[in-house]
């Protein structure tokens, strides 16, 4: 324990190696021709959140310019796919069919999604893919440093952070509400049974992202296995699934959400999708503020209290949850090996001979296919 590092401090994690000199040039010049400016807009207050994950790269910027003599301003955020050379987290980065889904739930449903400005696929302008949304002020839960040992949500009032469960799973609920899924985003269908589909993908993605490079991690084949087992007798109709779930991808004014981000997971399947991986991130940094002796939030997003508001929200019987649950742990278990792969790469940790210490949450992985995991 002596060497692990201290959860409550900002990790240092290689995010993007993109000069912002260089791009505040190109999106200059980008723009400019978006906009069709009177001359060269100016780019300004150019920046690159620390505080967030390793998948697409978001760029932060404020933008002035005049079209016809009339003033224009703006601020906004890049959303990018990672360099090549960045050993990505995930195979493939559709921003393209992000943009789409940000789109249609925006068009469904009063979900506050940012406002979408504008999708470029040509990857010549910045060197990768990109869209472009407005920036939307508020503040989020941390990943890094965790939201359970710092900051506002855990210097907030326990009715606060129910008021802010609540909210979260309304969103949830909302999403999953949009009639007919296949027919408002076709791109996300495809032959057979969702859920199915959706394992699939997971396990080829970890084969790209360990298991064909030589990193079989015995846990998460043997969680695979586990699901098969235990599959569900009837899954149920379609919804929009978010995909990544979970208040550390919403910006919240006070308690109330102002802006649902990170749609690169959403997916058509079983509402219980997102269930499980929203009670199960949290409890993945709770165990972690656990396992340092500290005490987390305990009663924040309590499998308990999102099962019963989600309920009351839908009429919806939640089932099967304790699959999901495992399928949420197992999903995560490869972001988290392919992260551990990817920090070796760049030098900011080191192998161990036991694989299955790839998985952060090794422990508690191991004890939901036991069932032996102890719930609040």
């Amino acid at each position: 324990m002596t060497d692990d590092p201290d959860p409550a401090q900002r990790q240092q994690l290689t995010v993007s190696e993109r000069d912002l000199d260089t791009l505040a040039g190109n999106l200059a010049r980008w723009l400019n021709a978006k906009v069709a400016a009177d001359e060269l807009p100016r780019i300004s207050d150019l920046s690159r959140p620390q505080s967030g994950g390793m998948s697409s790269t978001s760029i932060l910027f404020d933008a002035e310019w005049t079209v016809g003599g009339r003033a224009e301003r703006g601020s906004f955020v890049a959303r990018m796919a990672p360099e090549t050379g960045s050993f990505p987290v995930f195979e493939t980065y559709d921003l393209a069919t992000q943009y789409q889904v940000m789109a249609g739930v925006a068009a469904a449903t009063d979900v506050p999604v940012p406002g979408l400005c504008w999708l470029e696929n040509d990857e010549k302008p910045l060197g990768a893919p990109f869209f472009v949304m407005r920036r939307v002020d508020g503040r989020v839960p941390t990943d890094n440093p965790p939201y359970v040992f710092i900051g506002w949500l855990f210097d907030a009032d326990p009715a606060d952070r129910l008021r802010l469960t609540h909210n979260t799973v309304e969103v949830i609920a909302k999403i999953h509400g949009i009639p007919d899924p296949a027919a408002h985003f076709p791109m996300l269908s495809g032959p057979g049974d969702s859920l199915r589909r959706h394992v699939a993908a997971q396990r080829s993605w970890y084969r790209w992202a360990l298991a064909d490079d030589g990193y079989e991690i015995p846990l998460i084949e043997r969680s695979f296995t586990w699901l098969e087992e235990h599959w569900p007798a009837d899954p149920g109709p379609d919804v929009l699934t978010w995909g990544d779930a979970r208040p550390g991808n919403i910006i919240y004014r006070e308690f109330d959400p102002v802006a649902v981000l990170d749609w690169e997971m959403a997916a058509l399947g079983p509402r219980e999708l997102d269930l499980g991986w929203v009670i199960f991130i949290h409890r993945f940094f709770q165990d972690l503020a656990t396992r340092f002796g500290q005490p987390g939030l305990p009663d924040f997003l309590r499998r308990d209290d999102v099962v019963s508001k989600y309920e009351e929200l839908t009429g919806h019987t939640v089932r099967d949850l304790d699959f999901y649950l495992v399928y949420a742990a197992l999903r995560h278990a490869i972001v988290m090996a392919r992260v551990k792969r990817r920090m070796i790469h760049f030098g900011e940790d080191t192998d161990t001979p036991d694989r299955d210490d790839y998985v952060m949450h090794r422990a508690s992985l191991e004890a939901l296919l036991d069932g032996t995991y102890e719930w609040d």
